[in-house]
């Protein structure tokens, strides 16, 4: 871990100031109430505003919808729209796709879809997990049948997040249900104009959806990667969604503080600091408590923690810091902690009650910390891979 000052130049400094004035412009509180709201985790206003500048796909070449900015750019641009809690979910699906798209699509369907990522108009989901296979998704039922140059998809999909929000799915299916789990496996990027979505609402306020595919025909154009070799081609999205992308030399040179988690736990503390600092009808802080003092310190070690821990652990280390954080947080506080937004006597717009229902979710969103666990274990560690208990 380098902990290192970065010396900006002029032109990163710049860079800089224009993404906060961005931010300022675009995440307004209409976006982050409609946000809250909805739980979409996508603005569609604010999504072609970045597309408009590039930043998208910020390191591309500007010929081909980018920005031409460096890594350290790129990684600036993330941090202040993740600072201003921008709703980048269905933008983070959609990068994750695109190698996918650009490694195994025809070129027919590169042409069709890539400028529209570039530009705002096109994005993906990903659709992975079943109601009969959460984090095992090799065991996926979903039949996709050839019939001349098409491919008839009869399945269900669950917790495909975004799925409102996109024109395709990264999507697994079955095309061989005699061979064994990770083989017979198909890639397809799948219009989800025919699929039937229905929202499903989380504890922490997200929207996630149930989608359907109902005998939808998909020409053979949308296959991604051999037949009966989706495994390989899934991994590549697999691995950047857990926290393994396989270009680690565009990685950027700054790290998320604790991935998607660490700004929530931030805003969190930052709230409860207020709070701490404000004097109460006899002129008392709470803040002047040296045990009080000591807990907001502990919540900001642990944040501090998690920002500097990266990859499969980071994902762990940020998921438990959020939950640590938010329930000692909203102990230190007391009863007002729990009182949701919009309410007159909520402290920080509601923040810490939200925190706290979202922070239960990150356990599980991309993979459960358990799975991570393996990950960990197995491919860092060198340990045998976990085998069931017989009986």
């Amino acid at each position: 871990m380098d902990f290192g000052v970065i010396d900006l130049d002029e032109e990163t400094v710049a860079f800089w100031a224009e993404v906060r004035a961005f931010c300022q412009t675009h995440v307004t509180k209409e976006v982050l109430d409609e946000e809250f709201e909805t739980g979409s985790g996508f603005n569609e206003g604010l999504h072609k505003a970045l597309g408009a500048r590039g930043w998208i796909l910020p390191t591309w070449p500007r010929q081909e919808g980018g920005a031409g900015a460096t890594p350290l750019q790129a990684a600036i641009l993330d941090a202040e729209l993740r600072a201003a809690h921008a709703p980048l979910i269905t933008l983070g699906t959609t990068r994750n796709v695109l190698p996918a798209v650009l490694r195994w699509g025809t070129d027919e369907l590169k042409k069709a879809v890539v400028p529209g990522v570039a530009s705002g108009d096109v994005r993906f989901c990903l659709g992975y997990t079943e109601p009969d296979s959460g984090s095992d998704i090799a065991a996926a039922k979903t039949r996709a049948v050839r019939d001349g140059d098409e491919w008839v998809i009869d399945g269900q999909k669950m917790f495909t997040t975004g799925a409102q929000n996109c024109q395709y799915s990264f999507l697994l299916t079955r095309t061989n249900p005699e061979a064994p789990k990770h083989k017979g496996l198909t890639m397809f990027l799948c219009p989800l104009e025919q699929a039937e979505i229905r929202p499903i609402r989380t504890l922490g306020g997200e929207r996630t959806n149930m989608v359907f595919y109902d005998a939808i025909r998909v020409p053979d154009r949308y296959r991604l990667g051999p037949v009966d070799q989706g495994w390989m081609v899934l991994l590549g999205p697999l691995n950047a969604e857990h926290a393994m992308p396989e270009d680690t030399d565009s990685a950027p040179p700054i790290d998320q503080p604790g991935g998607m988690y660490g700004y929530s736990a931030v805003e969190g503390l930052e709230v409860a600091l207020a709070w701490a600092r404000s004097a109460d009808p006899d002129g008392r802080r709470p803040i002047d408590d040296p045990l009080v003092r000591e807990r907001l310190a502990q919540a900001a070690l642990d944040i501090e923690v998690a920002t500097v821990s990266t990859g499969p652990a980071g994902r762990v280390i940020s998921s438990e810091m959020a939950i640590r954080v938010a329930e000692d947080l909203m102990d230190l506080v007391g009863p007002r902690a729990l009182l949701p937004r919009g309410e007159d006597a909520a402290i920080g717009e509601g923040w810490l009650e939200y925190l706290h229902r979202f922070a239960q979710g990150t356990a599980t969103y991309g993979g459960t910390t358990d799975i991570f666990r393996n990950i960990i274990a197995e491919r860092f560690l060198g340990l045998p891979r976990q085998a069931p208990r017989a009986g």
